[in-house]
């Protein structure tokens, strides 16, 4: 491990280097990649420039803890500097093997949610609005954006099927573990016997593919045109402004009527197809792992149920890592960070568990 540090250090200080050429500064590609590199590097060089510094310290202080005829005083002082540095040096290696781990080259891309409406009908898509919202306000805490691509809104002010784009920098290792059913369990505003009602909506997370990830053929497409239809008056749609799409070889199909504009709805399918498309590109190279080396926190398979929402007790309950918190409605106004750095610790557990496993 140490090795490998050294090295990611010299080509840390190599990056640095090449920045301050006027060459590099020139090339914006080159720079902006380098600048990439140099960030992903700066936390793990950081954290061992302290372990050596610790390192030092404590050799220092075992070497007079050795020396014969030192002062009571100098050694005293020297065995707490030796403890000290000891404990440091250990958390500092547990800290290194966790920022050593292999880095999700998607973590940074901006992201797809698709929220389906499942099991619960009108209650279903009144919950598929609710995580919408919730996931909307925890965007905005964090100043991403959010792109509506496709929503299909229900007469109750709901959704059956509603699609978004986040973006900003981190939208993927934040949100990547929310794809499987969520199961909700509330009183309806309908019931007027007071009977908790269970229902569930399903997530998807999808990454945003570039052009340059997957190349799509114009001639792997169906396109169709249709008139939009919605929970009725204003938004239907009197022009075949709706485009679907069917991607040929592999019979995914997407739909998009949000927008007005029969090319604007086009663009805005065409984005969620290429990342539906990438997405199954990748579960295919996932499947290709042995399942013991899979991911513990879930395996983003859409039909694991992966949490329960209990309105009446309060309380979220994340099944994949048998976490409980008693703060739902906090929870449901987008103050998310608490559950997701618990799902983050538990992958890099479950990663660090793999890999001295192997």
């Amino acid at each position: 491990m140490f090795e490998k540090l050294k090295l990611t250090e010299e080509r840390y200080n190599e990056i640095n280097e090449k920045l301050s050429d006027i060459n590099v500064i020139n090339d914006n590609n080159l720079y902006k990649q380098l600048m990439q590199e140099y960030k992903n590097l700066t936390p793990v060089v950081e954290k061992y420039r302290e372990y050596l510094a610790a390192e030092k310290a404590y050799n220092e202080a075992k070497e007079i803890l050795d020396s014969p005829g030192m002062e009571k005083d100098f050694k005293e002082i020297a065995q707490l500097e030796y403890e000290e540095n000891k404990i440091k040096m250990e958390n500092f290696t547990e800290e290194l093997k966790i920022l050593l781990l292999p880095k999700d080259l998607n973590d940074d891309k901006n992201v797809i949610i698709e929220i389906r409406g499942g099991a619960g009908g009108d209650e279903s898509t009144l919950f598929a609005y609710s995580l919408f919202r919730m996931y909307s306000m925890y965007a905005e805490s964090k100043n991403w954006k959010i792109e509506v691509l496709n929503a299909n809104e229900t007469e109750v002010g709901g959704f059956k099927e509603i699609s978004f784009l986040v973006k900003g920098e981190g939208a993927y290792s934040r949100l990547k573990y929310e794809s499987g059913v969520h199961r909700v369990q509330r009183v309806p505003e309908t019931e007027s016997q007071g009977r908790i009602h269970t229902s569930t909506v399903t997530v998807a997370v999808l990454v945003e593919a570039d052009d340059v990830e997957l190349e799509i053929l114009p001639t792997d497409l169906k396109i169709d045109v249709f008139r939009a239809s919605g929970a009725g008056g204003q938004h239907v749609n009197k022009t075949e402004s709706a485009v679907r799409i069917t991607h040929i070889p592999t019979g995914v199909i997407v739909e998009c009527q949000d927008e007005r504009s029969q090319h604007k709805n086009k663009e805005k399918a065409m984005k969620i197809l290429r990342s539906r498309l990438y997405e199954a590109l990748q579960q295919e190279q996932s499947d290709k792992i042995a399942s013991e080396r899979k991911m513990q926190v879930g395996t983003g398979d859409r039909s694991e149920r992966i949490r329960t929402y209990n309105f009446p007790q309060g309380r979220l309950t994340d099944h994949r890592i048998g976490l409980t918190l008693y703060r739902l409605e906090d929870m449901m106004n987008g103050n998310l960070d608490e559950l997701f750095d618990s799902l983050a610790t538990a992958d890099q557990a479950a990663k660090l568990a793999m890999q001295e496993g192997n």
